[in-house]
């Protein structure tokens, strides 16, 4: 008698015959990826259209946005907090889990994070395929806020 995960490998596998399928979902478990090291960038290299961006920021303030409870007991929080490091600060909009890692003062690791448009405005978001986390060590940084990349107000021009 098959497993259950048999009758799902089969049904991918169909056109294979027993023994080979086998192997080669054998070879697919052993393979390991070599993954590469995260390239981090600064705040001032930000631009519309940036994805896959990895900082190393200091949160200077957090303010909530929405803090609504739904009917079905799940509770929905938003917050932006000003995140920056020594080249400028940017408004990053935080959800949920990652409200609790943004605290004033903390210096977290925003991996896979992207730019988002708001009415014209630049905000730095991580959705469900990021993450953000606490760094290890404490920034030795000042926070730049003289830079800040979110005040500049930018406008779609079509070009004909």
């Amino acid at each position: 008698t098959q497993s259950t995960w048999g009758q799902q490998a089969s049904s991918f596998f169909f056109l294979l015959p027993r023994a080979r399928y086998c192997t080669v979902i054998v070879q697919m478990a052993t393979e390991t990826k070599v993954l590469r090291k995260p390239t981090f960038v600064k705040i001032d290299t930000l631009n519309p259209g940036s994805k896959g961006v990895n900082l190393v920021v200091k949160v200077d303030s957090i303010s909530t946005v929405v803090d609504k409870s739904r009917p079905d007991g799940f509770r929905i929080r938003i917050a932006e907090a000003i995140v920056g490091d020594e080249t400028g600060v940017i408004t990053l909009r935080a959800r949920n889990d990652q409200i609790d890692v943004c605290q004033p003062g903390n210096t977290i690791v925003i991996r896979n994070g992207k730019i988002e448009m708001f009415k014209g405005h630049m905000r730095l978001e991580v959705d469900k395929w990021g993450k953000i986390a606490p760094s290890t060590e404490a920034g030795t940084f000042v926070v730049n806020t003289s830079n800040d990349k979110s005040a500049v107000e930018y406008e779609l021009v079509r070009v004909q």
